[in-house]
């Protein structure tokens, strides 16, 4: 397995996948290996195919994990053991699911809720500027434009480039973490100053606030990031622009982010009650 995993990374890296990709690809010839307690290349398509079986109706993986293991797979039978396979896995299934949002009552509860100085900064920066965890922890001083008001995103989800809103009250409390801490390379450090914090701490932090201030609704941190899309929303900003600072390519990815609060649609007025009775 050591001489495929060998070629395998080396393929990935010519390919220029991300690290998570990478990761991701590797782990999945990996389970497949150790499913079967045999080397990949000794396994049948058929064997394969069953595998994935498996995944989803034994494991009741969803289908975005069943994706990244099928694209793995794939990746490996087809570029380094050069061999044609008739993998498959059943087809998206259609959500009308939309992304919870939390209210700004919600919200302001959570952030409350962070007494450390480090940790309020890290989910004030995640709500503030709608970024994903994973580009929260790889920011650096330097991403912080303090006179264009601009948070610069490097190297984002599709390795894409981008600027988001630094907000006033942000800046404030980074500027009051950062007497504190005197963060080096990365502002949200990890163990040491020169590792960045890992995405499941910045999860943990989220969770204990969201424990703390009694907010029931919402998972992950990722929430914070649905509610600043969805609050810009109801404060009239326009639907392109929202796209721009999520870093979305597509406009109908950030469409299913924003929707109208509950709240919001409690202080809208019936046409009839405007009717002159």
């Amino acid at each position: 397995m050591t001489e495929l995993r060998q070629q395998f990374e080396r393929h990935l890296t010519l390919m220029r996948y991300s690290k998570n990709t990478n990761e991701a690809y590797i782990n999945a010839v990996k389970s497949l290996a150790k499913y079967y307690r045999r080397p990949p290349d000794k396994l049948t398509n058929s064997q394969i195919q069953d595998y994935l079986h498996y995944l989803i109706e034994e494991r009741k993986l969803s289908w975005n994990t069943c994706n990244v293991h099928f694209s793995g797979l794939k990746c490996f039978f087809v570029n380094v053991l050069q061999r044609k396979t008739n993998l498959s896995i059943p087809p998206r299934p259609r959500q009308t699911k939309i992304a919870l949002a939390l209210s700004r009552d919600e919200v302001d509860k959570i952030l409350s809720a962070c007494s450390n100085l480090k940790h309020r900064a890290l989910l004030l920066m995640v709500y503030s500027a709608g970024l994903r965890v994973s580009e929260v922890v790889k920011l650096e001083p330097v991403h912080i434009e303090r006179s264009r008001k601009m948070i610069r995103v490097e190297q984002g989800k599709g390795r894409k480039d981008r600027y988001t809103v630094l907000s006033n009250n942000l800046l404030e409390a980074l500027e009051e973490y950062w007497r504190a801490y005197r963060p080096g390379k990365w502002i949200f450090f990890g163990t040491t100053k020169a590792k960045p914090m890992s995405i499941d701490t910045a999860q943990k932090i989220y969770y204990k606030a969201k424990s703390i201030a009694g907010v029931k609704r919402g998972k992950g941190i990722h929430t914070l990031r649905h509610s600043f899309a969805t609050h810009l929303m109801e404060q009239g900003i326009r639907t392109p622009v929202i796209k721009t600072m999520l870093g979305h390519r597509s406009i109908r990815t950030t469409a299913k982010y924003i929707h109208v609060s509950n709240d919001f649609i409690s202080t809208v007025v019936s046409p009839l009650d405007r009717v002159t009775q």
